[in-house]
């Protein structure tokens, strides 16, 4: 396996531009992601038609206290940086976990997992159990009532129960009297939230060793993870060429030119069809991921697993850049063998009654085809993320 922490590539970049002794207290400040533009979707999507796609731009650990305190010495405790707290429950009405839920997805910035793991802090916080077994009753329920709202997200699953295996399971609970007990939790439901928010930029770091001037990256989609790879790629004045497939039938590979083009990166947009055409200009190719499975293979927008098949055909790097919070405990054996999550397509013709037309929001990518995923956890090869799921889990 090869693999770099989070805090060794950042103290490497630090001592390489100011040579001094490194003080524990200093820290990071890494550049935040400007706000990319999305729709609000606060009501129960319709039954037609999944939440996961409707709110797919925002989709986007091992947990234990040695991986905590690395990833906080990485980043740093930057108050600015912080998302700002949901708004507060009306005074009067019973607290909601799918509204505290909703209120944080409105930051346009917070993946779904994140405003999950933030719904579930709050729950705690505003719970009126008085022993431990009501409180992990109460927040078991909470976490039921999220994964029920989309079942179809990974991410939300996943997310979910890796907060309630890192919040809930401690021994230190045993020992403390019930309102101490209750601040533990609330203590370590904001540091993982904290964690989560900020896994992203350490995904940014840990990939720039691979991406390097002159070379031509390959995107499928638009992933806010692999979107702050290239945006820190390109602030790091490193010369390189972006080409976007667009993304049919949302066209969310357009979305990222033209994000991109904003920051001067050149952009080529290809047709979907074209990916096997252009391969030969591509050096490598960068994607995100829906979802990381036990076989260490990804579960992605669809169209993700043909593109993995013609670079893995040219000898071409296929990268992944997943957070933790995506690593999930399934075991798809093909393409048919996971939840359908259903999206709408417009062909701009009438189609008649009896074609019958694929729906089907997403495919498995097995991990053969895969060469490295960056993930907060640092660069793993794809036999490893069953490994890490073990220990995530245990």
């Amino acid at each position: 396996m090869w693999r770099r922490s989070a805090s060794f590539i950042l103290d490497k970049q630090q001592s390489d531009t100011v040579p001094r002794q490194r003080n524990p207290s200093d820290t990071l400040t890494l550049p935040s992601s400007p706000p990319l533009s999305m729709a609000d979707t606060l009501q129960n999507p319709p039954n037609n038609i999944s939440a996961y796609y409707q709110t797919r731009a925002a989709h986007n650990a091992v947990v234990t206290s040695d991986w905590l305190a690395q990833a906080q010495a990485a980043i740093g405790h930057d108050v600015d940086d912080a998302p700002e707290t949901a708004v507060a429950t009306v005074a009067g009405k019973p607290f909601s976990v799918i509204d505290e839920f909703n209120s944080w997805r409105k930051q346009p910035e917070l993946a779904e997992a994140v405003a999950a793991i933030r719904a579930l802090a709050a729950v705690i916080r505003n719970c009126q159990a008085t022993t431990m077994m009501e409180l992990e009753i109460e927040l078991k329920k909470a976490s039921d009532s999220l994964k029920s709202w989309d079942t179809t997200s990974i991410s939300l699953t996943a997310g979910c129960d890796l907060f309630m295996r890192y919040v809930t399971r401690t021994s230190a609970l045993e020992y403390e009297d019930f309102n101490s007990a209750k601040s533990r939790l609330i203590e370590r439901a904001e540091k993982f939230g904290e964690i989560s928010y900020k896994a992203r930029r350490i995904i940014a770091m840990l990939s720039q060793d691979f991406i390097f001037d002159g070379c031509t990256i390959l995107v499928h989609g638009f992933s806010r993870v692999v979107f702050e790879v290239l945006k820190t790629a390109a602030q790091s004045k490193k010369l390189f060429r972006v080409f976007c497939t667009e993304g049919r039938p949302d066209r969310t590979g357009l979305r990222l030119s033209n994000e991109l083009a904003k920051l001067d990166v050149p952009v080529k947009l290809l047709i979907d069809s074209a990916v096997a055409y252009t391969m030969d200009e591509i050096d490598m190719v960068f994607v995100g991921a829906d979802g990381v499975v036990e076989s260490g293979g990804i579960i992605n927008m669809m169209g993700t697993f043909q593109i993995a098949l013609v670079a893995h055909s040219m000898n071409k790097p296929v990268y992944v850049a997943a957070e933790s919070y995506k690593f999930a405990r399934l075991y798809p054996l093909d393409q048919k063998d996971m939840v359908p999550a259903l999206r709408p397509i417009d062909f701009g013709v009438p189609i008649p009654s009896k074609v019958e037309v694929e729906t089907s929001a997403r495919d498995y990518t097995p991990p053969q085809y895969l060469t490295l995923l960056f993930t907060d956890l640092g660069v793993l090869t794809p036999s490893v993320v069953s490994d890490e799921l073990i220990q995530l889990y245990l």
